[in-house]
Parts: C-alpha cells; sequence; structure tokens
C-alpha cells in the first residue's frame, strides 16, 4: 500500500499534471470572468442599440460593480494557484537532493599531486596517465 501511495504521489506532483490542474481552474475562473464581461458590458450595449432597452445610472453601475467583482476573483484565485504551487514546488525540491559534482581533480599515482581530472600527463612528474583509471603507463625516454 505504501509502494501505491508512492506512485500515486509521484504522478499527481509530476509537472505535467500540475500544469493541466492550473489550466483547469484557471480555465473555469476566466470562463466565469468572460462570462461577467458578457452579461455586463456586451448584452447591455446591444440591447441598448437595437431599441431593447434603456438602462439607467444606476443600471450601468450595477454592471460595472459585477464585473469588477469578477476580475477581483480571478486575481485572487490566480494568487492563491500561484502561491499553492510554489508551496507545492518547493516541497518537491526538498526531497530531491542535488547529484554530486564530478571530481576536478584527481591523485597522480607516482607524485601525489593534484592534478586536473582530464589530465592525460603528469604536469609535476610526466607520467603518462591512462584515462578514467588511475593506473599509470611510464614511457621510459633513453
Amino acid at each position: 500500500m505504501k509502494k501505491f501511495i508512492e506512485e500515486f504521489k509521484t504522478f499527481a506532483l509530476r509537472g505535467n499534471m500540475m500544469d493541466m490542474a492550473v489550466g483547469v481552474i484557471i480555465g473555469g475562473a476566466f470562463s466565469n470572468l468572460v462570462t461577467s464581461l458578457t452579461n455586463n458590458f456586451i448584452y447591455p450595449i446591444l440591447n441598448f442599440f437595437t431599441g431593447g432597452e434603456i438602462y439607467t445610472l444606476k443600471d450601468i453601475a450595477g454592471f460595472f460593480s459585477s464585473f469588477i467583482s469578477s476580475l477581483v476573483n480571478f486575481l485572487i484565485m490566480a494568487f492563491v494557484l500561484f502561491c499553492l504551487l510554489k508551496v507545492i514546488n518547493k516541497l518537491t525540491s526538498l526531497g530531491h537532493k542535488a547529484a554530486p559534482a564530478a571530481p576536478e581533480t584527481k591523485t597522480c599515482p607516482f607524485c601525489k599531486s593534484k592534478i586536473a581530472a582530464d589530465a592525460t600527463r603528469c604536469p609535476h612528474c610526466t607520467s603518462m596517465l591512462v584515462a578514467e583509471t588511475t593506473e599509470v603507463s611510464v614511457k621510459t625516454t633513453s
């Protein structure tokens, strides 16, 4: 059961799943904002120009306040979602430990001095070094 829960947690906290959840939530909130814009601005303007209704200043103020309320709700939803994702990202990054960096130096087996990790010859004793191992090939000069 514990393995199942761990697998589900890995699945749910994957980047793609989180992106999809954010998209659905923001999409729903934006849909409410667009509906409010349509109901409170576009329809009344169309009704006015087609001769259907005449609006008072009180009606216009009501339309405007309703739209502002929808806009504030959208901004609050987006801000809360942003804060929630920051916390989730912080928690998931705590679980992942950074991989140790590759060593930048190694030790020459002959003279025991520190040399660059990708060196093929020791700059101190001039011994030839075999790649990726600590074995040394000594080339004699005559």
